[in-house]
């Protein structure tokens, strides 16, 4: 049911990459996973597409006999280089391109071993194989956000007019809907969910075949236009033209973009934490009738997803902070960082918090009880603006908010509501008559746009969508 919900979300993110020609029916084929991704069996399937595309491109060139690609081409599957052979072959070369050529070639007939990885050297294929490992995670990374975004728009539509206090400093501020807070969420996400769509786009540009040190040596005169034919071959844009290996800028963006989408959802986590206070009580996570809060308080009913997106919003930034350190390298084609092992820890931390916020936001009890008890904690005292703004009219602005300082400080020394300090003033009380007071007082009818931003807010976000999968 998972894989199918994912699959439902990304395809329509596909087609509308496959439709502006960046990507072909095989690029599409994507794992059900994140960690399907980076697992020892799909890289190699990818190691081989590289070297098929190499092939293929040289053979479009005149490079390569046609006969050598098609051959090269059809025998690119695991099939012809399995995990234990590899493993085997490694132990005896310690290098683990030579080690998977050694053990594809005999598989290949009529002497196409002599044109396979022609040219090529090692780290071109394998950062190739990165990007294309990179483009598949932020493809399901993506299909992940899309997902929430739905859940983000059930959620806030549902609750676009629960009333309940809004908090500026850990205070009683001003009356606000669950739904409005649900909203900055969702407004949040979809900038993540484009930020992350940028990212693979550059990641699309990112195939590279420009040799050991990046001039297209041993690639022949035809240097530049086979890496473009390679790149078309894989399904990919036009690649940039710069030997961006020694950079690293790309990996250090994807890893940085990552850290801003845990942060988003560390700042969601912490707030539904905080919200699941015994003294506050607003949301609370569904958790297994099974579940033990605690060993020896059995009252207890622990925050476990709120708690764990705030962990993967300050492990994910750290992690990225590697990968950036790795942008500052050394020459042409040196680096000691081993970013791919870093790449892959980042990919499926995001992927893990991402299913953490689903599990949490998919199923959280919102308690509209406990929002409208809270709204009364400080007797009125919240509505202290709006009986200001409506004194204006009388004694003027700046003369009401005078009064009304000093009435909320009396009221609060005193115990009472500000209401009952109100009705106790002689001058003030005159203004207003039971109804209108009951109007004042009414916190659920003082919550200014929050409905109309909640749905202002879903239609920027179906917009957005609709207009990117275009």
């Amino acid at each position: 049911m998972r894989t199918m919900k994912k699959l439902n979300s990304i395809l329509p993110f596909l087609l509308s990459l496959m439709t502006a020609g960046w990507l072909n029916a095989q690029a599409a084929d994507v794992p059900e996973s994140v960690e399907a991704v980076f697992a020892a069996e799909w890289q190699t399937q990818k190691v081989l597409d590289v070297e098929a595309a190499l092939a293929k491109a040289q053979a479009d060139l005149g490079l390569i006999p046609g006969w050598a690609a098609e051959e090269i081409a059809q025998k690119a599957d695991t099939r012809y280089a399995p995990q234990d052979a590899l493993a085997e072959e490694f132990r005896k070369v310690r290098h683990r391109m030579v080690a998977l050529l050694n053990v594809w070639q005999r598989s290949l007939d009529k002497g196409a071993e002599q044109y396979m990885h022609f040219g090529a050297t090692t780290v071109d294929i394998y950062d190739t194989v990165m990007v294309l490992q990179l483009r598949d995670a932020s493809s399901l990374l993506i299909a992940d956000l899309l997902e929430l975004e739905d859940i983000l728009i059930e959620l806030a539509r549902a609750h676009k007019d629960t009333v309940m206090i809004g908090r500026t400093l850990g205070q009683h501020a001003l009356p606000i809907t669950f739904g409005k807070k649900v909203s900055t969420w969702l407004g949040e996400n979809r900038r993540n969910i484009e930020r992350l769509q940028a990212v693979r786009a550059k990641l699309d540009r990112s195939a590279i075949l420009k040799g050991a040190v990046g001039s297209y040596l041993g690639l022949g005169d035809k240097g530049i236009e086979l890496e473009r034919a390679f790149a078309s071959h894989l399904g990919m844009a036009e690649p940039y033209p710069d030997d961006w290996h020694g950079a690293r800028d790309l990996f250090a963006e994807y890893a940085l973009m990552l850290a801003i989408i845990s942060r988003s959802y560390g700042r969601i986590g912490n707030e539904l934490f905080l919200l699941q206070m015994t003294d506050i009580g607003e949301t609370e996570e569904v958790r297994a009738k099974t579940a033990v809060g605690s060993s020896t308080m059995p009252h207890k009913k622990n925050p476990s997803k709120s708690e764990a997106l705030i962990h993967y919003s300050r492990i994910v930034p750290r992690t990225a902070e590697i990968l950036l350190d790795d942008m500052v390298n050394v020459f042409e084609r040196d680096n000691t960082s081993r970013s791919n092992r870093v790449l892959e820890e980042i990919s499926t931390d995001a992927a893990d918090m991402l299913d953490t916020a689903r599990q949490l936001l998919g199923n959280l009890k919102v308690n509209k009880q406990a929002m409208a008890a809270n709204i009364e904690k400080t007797n009125g005292l919240i509505l202290a603006q709006r009986v200001t703004f409506a004194l204006a009219e009388e004694l003027g602005k700046t003369n009401a908010n005078d009064r009304m300082h000093k009435l909320a400080v009396q009221a609060r020394d005193q115990g009472v509501s500000l209401r009952n300090a109100l009705e106790q003033d002689p001058q003030l009380s005159g203004y207003f008559t039971a109804v209108q007071l009951d109007q004042l007082f009414d916190a659920s009818s003082y919550t200014g746009l929050a409905a109309e931003q909640v749905e202002a807010v879903i239609a920027y976000c179906l917009a957005r969508r609709a207009q990117n999968a275009r």
